[in-house]
This record gives structure tokens, sequence and C-alpha cells, in this order.
């Protein structure tokens, strides 16, 4: 059936993880930077519209300025994400650049979200962007984001987006090929989940594992989206950005992916 979610929606949010965007020595791999580049391409010559809702400015700033002992302090993290997010950004421009594709930047923050007016603009300039076929990519600001406005996690940030932007699947590029029953990394009897209809009743199913060290989400923030974006109708897809040409392969059945309906 992903295949023909995909064909149903006219408007796509891709979202991709800190884990999904790093190396096993921490650092930002480039080569998925510019798959992922490279696979929204194709979906915009299949006639879809596509907005990023990107993670991974902290770990490209703890990458750059080689610190990681303060990576989980407030100031140090505000910093890192300073430093990383415009050479993050730098990496989607060049890579999107040899597709002759523009990119524009949107920082947000719960906020923006709990007001009527904030969201008529950042709709309006989505729309916009989206008419002008910039790729337009999304992260929370994280450099004023402190606990009462943080948004928390970029799985709900992307849920909200897709929301906010009338989008018609949430693709989900994680670091496991989706929903199983136990940790995959962690138990190799672990039994992967093709469909979920029923997010509550998967919840008293499945183990649910802490966030990973490098991002805020986990599975739980990931079933939260698919759960609020499910009230509304709007199909959600978990699958792994790690492997090459993962939404291809998924529109091919070349590749599992976990479907919540």
């Amino acid at each position: 059936m992903i295949r023909e979610v995909i064909d149903n929606a006219k408007r796509i949010v891709v979202k991709i993880g800190s884990n999904t965007l790093t190396s096993a020595e921490g650092r930002v791999d480039f080569d998925v930077v510019a798959d992922i580049c490279r696979q929204v391409n194709w979906l915009t010559e299949m006639g879809k519209e596509v907005i990023l809702v990107s993670s991974g400015a902290k770990v490209t700033g703890a990458g750059l300025i080689g610190k990681w002992a303060r990576y989980n302090d407030m100031c140090f993290k505000q910093a890192l994400c300073a430093i990383g997010q415009i050479n993050l950004l730098e990496s989607y421009k060049k890579n999107f650049a040899k597709c002759d594709k523009l990119i524009a930047q949107l920082l947000l923050t719960r906020e923006d979200f709990a007001d009527d007016r904030r969201v008529l603009n950042i709709r309006n300039t989505l729309f916009t962007l989206l008419d002008e076929r910039v790729i337009p990519i999304v992260n929370e600001n994280d450099t004023v984001s402190i606990k009462e406005l943080e948004i928390g996690d970029n799985d709900t940030l992307a849920a909200r987006v897709a929301k906010l932007a009338s989008a018609g699947v949430l693709i989900i590029l994680s670091d496991i090929d989706g929903i199983f029953d136990k940790n995959p990394h962690k138990n190799l009897q672990a039994k992967f989940i093709s469909k979920v209809d029923d997010i509550r009743k998967l919840r008293s199913e499945i183990e649910i594992d802490a966030p990973g060290s490098l991002g805020r989400g986990g599975i739980e923030t990931k079933l939260h989206a698919a759960e609020m974006l499910q009230e509304l109708g709007v199909p959600t897809i978990i699958t792994n950005g790690k492997v090459k040409g993962v939404i291809e392969k998924l529109y091919n059945r070349e590749k599992d992916g976990t479907l919540f309906m």
C-alpha cells in the first residue's frame, strides 16, 4: 500500500533524524545528505511538493568544533546548533543545486504553532516556496528554544508541519527499517511490523526503548507523530534512511517500511 499512499499524496513531508544523518563516529554523513537530496528531487520530478524536516544541527556543530563533553549542556547545545545549522544547510544547498533546486530555511518554536497569525504566516510562506519549486527545510529554532518554548523532538515537529501544510503523507527516515516488537539493534529475534491501524494497542504489544544518544526522538515520539496524523486521516511511513535510495525502493516495493493508516 505504500506505493499507493505516495501516489495519492500531492504534498509530502520527509523527516530526517539525527541518528539517520550520523556516521558511526558521531559525525554527519554527508553521503546520506546527498542521497536524501537526490530522492527529494526524484519525488518533485513525479510532481510532488516536498517539505524537509531535518535534525542534525547539533551533531554537525559538535563535529565541527570537536567538543563533545558539554554536548547536553543547554548553553553549549544552543551554540552547537548555531554553528551546525549553517553548515548543515550548506550541504543541503550544495546537493540540491546539482538538481537545479533552491532551498529555504524555516526555524520554528512551539510558540509559533500556538498563535493563529503565526500559523497563517508559516502556511503562506510554505505554500509560496512550494509554488516557486523551492525546497523548504524546517528545524526547531534550538538557539532560542528554552524548555518552555521547545517542541522537544523533530518527529512531533514534522507531524505539526504535515498538519499545517495539509500534507498527504509523512515519511520518517529513521535508523531502523520501521517498527519492531523489540529493538532490532539489541534483539535478533525482533519481529517487523509492516502496518499499524491501532497505535494504542501497538504500544501495549511492543518494547519501547529510550531515545538514541544523539537525538531527542525515539520510537515513542514516532508513534506520537503518527497518532497526531492518524486522527486527521494522514498516513505516516517509518523506514530506514540509511539505506541508499530508500524512498525509491519503498515506492518500487523493493524495501520495507511501517505504514500507519
